[in-house]
């Protein structure tokens, strides 16, 4: 029990070495000819630009179908998302604080059928270095083939706050399964490497999409994951976590809910 407790500190002060060692690769200077900027990162704008109001209207899912973060809010995005100054972390670390919370006011039943469903993309693993790498995609529109150059990599950072909330939920007994649209037969591997490095072994099960799933939307691909888990497997899904809508809505979401800010992207 001692060795699992310390190995799981371990993992967790991993983690977050990794994670914050990302500041160095996104303030690294980026070729002339792809800068639409003389310097990196780029300045804040005088104000914010609307653009604290925009941020809003994505979290609450009033901004829909969306292609790449407004020209002008893209320093207040990189200043958000900074790992070092930014409020992204401290946002992400409340949410968390509101999952401890309602995790913790009841424990997992002994016939282990109680579970948490966690999207992996930008939620158990930060995909900023990508995405910042991009000028969130004011010189390219998103490339899936160089998105999963990326993902295969599994160098992703883990997400401190979501190590600790996985931690504490298989602390408490709960199955932990994590469902991502990621493509099951070229990045399962560097998928399961890369979540152990950052701090996730020891989860239930990662769910991938199959070649049968292609072409289903993220809410229809994770509904038919979920809903198999509970219909016919028999689990309570008692929290679903994840940085878009599309992981929280559709059929079988769970008991609760929980939301967590990503303004760099939208998934339909």
């Amino acid at each position: 029990m001692v060795l699992a407790v310390a190995a799981a500190l371990d993992q967790r002060r991993l983690s977050l070495l990794v994670f914050v060692s990302t500041v160095f690769l996104i303030s690294a200077p980026l070729s002339a000819a792809s800068a639409p900027w003389t310097f990196w990162p780029p300045a804040p704008a005088r104000g914010d630009e609307g653009c604290l109001s925009w941020r809003v209207m994505v979290e609450a899912n009033n901004a829909k179908n969306w292609r790449t973060v407004p020209a002008p809010c893209i320093p207040y995005v990189y200043n958000y998302m900074s790992p070092v100054w930014g409020q992204y972390a401290r946002d992400v670390a409340s949410a968390v604080d509101q999952m401890l919370a309602y995790a913790g006011t009841d424990t997992a039943a002994d016939n282990g059928l109680d579970a948490w469903v966690l999207d992996v993309d930008d939620t158990c693993l930060s995909n900023l270095p990508y995405y910042q790498a991009n000028h969130f995609g004011a010189c390219r529109a998103y490339d899936p083939a160089a998105f999963r150059a990326w993902a295969s990599k599994g160098i992703c950072p883990g997400i401190p706050a979501m190590v600790k909330l996985f931690w504490t939920l298989k602390g408490r007994g709960f199955k932990v399964f994590l469902l991502s649209g990621r493509a099951e037969e070229t990045l399962a591997a560097p998928t399961a490497s890369n979540l152990a490095a950052a701090g996730f072994a020891g989860y239930d099960r990662l769910i991938l999409r199959g070649v049968g799933h292609r072409g289903e939307s993220s809410v229809e691909f994770k509904s038919a994951m979920r809903r198999r888990l509970e219909e016919e497997e028999g689990y309570r899904i008692r929290g679903n976590v994840g940085d878009q809508w599309s992981d929280l809505q559709g059929h079988s979401t769970g008991d609760r809910v929980f939301k967590v800010p990503n303004p760099m992207y939208f998934v339909p």
